[in-house]
């Protein structure tokens, strides 16, 4: 019968646990899916900030007015926002600029309909 030393009992706990932590790591997913959307959902981890709108407009499903429209929405609407960024620019009732804002229900409205600054008070970009 082998006998097992303590170094050799350290080895071999440290191979079966590399194992172990190596196989772990197989179950999960290396890389996103092709056409998954990884910066809505990283979005969505973080807790969402309230935008309200000042004057009717369209949430769009992408961030310019090329997009098809969403929705649409009246002035005083309160909707749930994640966080805002750089897209296509904008020039309506005196104001221009490019910043939208990604909401939680995954559309974007352009900022320059929204009460506040120019991303609705928005703290987060979108990363």
């Amino acid at each position: 019968m082998q006998r097992f030393t303590s170094r050799s009992r350290i080895k071999l706990m440290t191979a079966a646990a590399a194992a172990i932590l190596v196989g772990a790591g197989a179950a999960a997913p290396a890389v996103a899916a092709p056409g998954q959307q990884t910066e809505r959902a990283a979005a969505t981890v973080r807790a969402s900030q309230t935008v309200v709108t000042w004057i009717n407009g369209n949430v769009r499903v992408g961030p310019a007015v090329g997009y098809r429209i969403a929705y649409t929405v009246a002035p005083n609407q309160s909707l749930s926002a994640e966080c805002w960024l750089v897209g296509g620019p904008v020039t309506a009732n005196g104001i221009s600029h490019d910043k939208w804002v990604l909401l939680s229900d995954g559309n974007y409205i352009w900022g320059g309909l929204l009460k506040g600054n120019e991303v609705g008070n928005v703290s987060r970009p979108c990363f």
